[in-house]
């Protein structure tokens, strides 16, 4: 009776091997509840989203590829048009794409968490889930990556069909925009999760004024980094700035002209997901379970 007890249960190697399966299906079933948790939240508040994307650029490119090409003197009065030239609007074009993707992997992971470590501590709801606590922190990168290739999409239109100039843009290797695209967006998601783990939820809107807005304007946004030649010290220091490489990637994807080299590209933007990653989880580990 006692070996056929025996032969019947299985040991603890058996066991282990039978429940590991199930533990994966759990943490994707959870996985995939939060990320569509979150969808339907956005689908509720897709017009302020599409507001929130579209604004910045539009106000952009209507003011200094339309307005100002159509007044007297336009190119006197801009003098950044008129260092670029006819090609103002080609350097544009991904620039404001980085962009997009920036502000929108910011506001969809920095901005809530400011709210869900608040007083009301939403967040302790999230991690009740079947999921380790990193795990929830990777779920808020990849859905603001998501936003933040939609926020690419939504930008594209008007930034190739508003300005006056014709904006001269091909895609030669589709892989590569893909991937700069994932990398450019994760990145942003990494990089808003470090922001909203690494301050105070009241002090979250003067990170914009003292962190956003600088690696924004020093981000070769709205002028190629090879420009930069001529300020040979800003050309190097810029080189620490992750929207450097967002840009730079985008516009060797999308528009002719000497570039950074896309190894390099690829190889910094992998290098600041993982930087950032690593940093933003940690914080997110410590304001959880700290």
């Amino acid at each position: 009776m006692t070996q056929l007890a025996q032969l019947e249960t299985p040991t603890r190697p058996q066991i282990h091997r039978q429940t590991e399966p199930s533990r994966t299906m759990q943490y994707a079933r959870a996985f995939a509840g939060l990320f569509m948790r979150d969808l339907h939240v956005l689908g509720r508040e897709l017009f302020p989203f599409v507001i929130r994307v579209c604004m910045n650029p539009l106000l952009f490119l209507f003011v200094f590829t339309f307005i100002m090409p159509h007044m007297s003197g336009g190119a006197a009065m801009n003098p950044t048009s008129a260092m670029a030239g006819t090609n103002f609007s080609t350097v544009l074009l991904p620039g404001l794409m980085a962009v997009a993707i920036m502000f929108s992997g910011i506001a969809a992971v920095a901005l809530p968490l400011a709210q869900e470590f608040g007083i009301t501590r939403e967040i302790d709801d999230r991690v009740m889930c079947p999921l380790p606590v990193a795990a929830v922190a990777l779920e808020k990168i990849c859905f603001s990556a998501m936003q933040s290739v939609i926020a690419a999409a939504v930008v594209f239109p008007l930034a190739y069909y508003i300005p006056v100039t014709p904006v001269v843009a091909h895609v030669n290797n589709w892989p590569y925009l893909i991937v700069v695209l994932i990398l450019a967006s994760l990145t942003s998601g990494a990089l808003g999760l470090t922001i909203g783990t690494s301050v105070k939820p009241q002090q979250i809107g003067l990170i914009f004024g003292v962190v956003v807005m600088p690696i924004t304007f020093l981000g070769c946004v709205y002028y190629p980094w090879a420009a930069l030649y001529p300020i040979r010290w800003l050309q190097i220091g810029v080189l620490v700035n992750p929207i450097v490489y967002m840009s730079e990637g985008l516009r060797s994807a999308l528009t002719p002209g000497p570039h950074m080299p896309p190894l390099l590209i690829l190889t910094m933007l992998v290098f600041f997901l993982v930087l950032l990653t690593w940093v933003g989880i940690r914080g997110f580990l410590r304001r959880v379970i700290g």
